[in-house]
């Protein structure tokens, strides 16, 4: 049986889409974010889920004793595993385009939506800089243009299909919307992303702890 641990409320939402989009059996242990500042009280640095990652952070695959850990490692490795003809492309050439925007949402798009979302929710009002998010959501503008290039004249990332390319970038951009960060001038990304979101898997996981 396979066992996912974290709560929807955080990297793990995109791993309990993964785990619904490819119908898996699964059981959630809704592990709870450990908040700010993490301390030896948190729920990640209790001794028992230490033990399942010795890093103290959410999200945590166990695949049959088999253990997991970074969301983005977790999702390619149920495609590639549970997704085969459907979710997992099947050319090596697509393949490291999924590897190539899943690792640019992490790298281009995720560090700027993160600063956003500490500093206009999750930091103590007297932590934050307004100066910081700001700068945030500009230098959002240079990445978002690239994705909005390059779905001109696809219906998604790699074509006609969706498959964990879209599930992985698109789990990231929902920060944006989330944070009503402006999608008007990427018209392509905006439309492509409200139909990622759509997706009935992604819907189910909304209702989760």
């Amino acid at each position: 049986m396979i066992k996912l641990y974290g709560t929807s409320m955080s990297r793990a939402a995109r791993c309990l889409w993964a785990l619904e989009e490819l119908n898996l059996k699964y059981e959630h242990i809704p592990v709870s974010f450990p908040g700010y500042p993490v301390t030896p009280a948190s729920p990640t640095r209790q001794p028992d889920f230490l033990k399942i990652n010795p890093n103290g952070h959410i999200p945590a695959l166990d695949d049959d004793g088999q253990i997991f850990s970074e969301s983005m490692a977790i999702n390619l490795y149920l495609a590639e595993k549970y997704g085969q003809g459907s979710r997992w492309p099947k050319s090596i050439e697509d393949r490291a385009a999924t590897y190539q925007w899943s690792f640019w949402g992490m790298c281009e798009v995720e560090p700027h939506l993160g600063t956003l979302l500490m500093h206009r929710i999750f930091f103590a009002p007297e932590l934050r800089d307004e100066n910081a998010a700001i700068a945030a959501a500009e230098a959002l503008k240079a990445p978002f243009k690239v994705l909005d290039d390059h779905l001109q004249g696809r219906e998604y990332i790699l074509g006609n299909d969706f498959t964990i390319a879209d599930l992985n970038v698109a789990s990231i951009l929902n920060l944006a919307m989330l944070m009503s960060v402006g999608l008007a001038s990427t018209p392509a990304l905006r439309r492509w992303l409200e139909k990622c979101l759509a997706r009935d898997a992604n819907q189910k996981t909304r209702n989760m702890r």
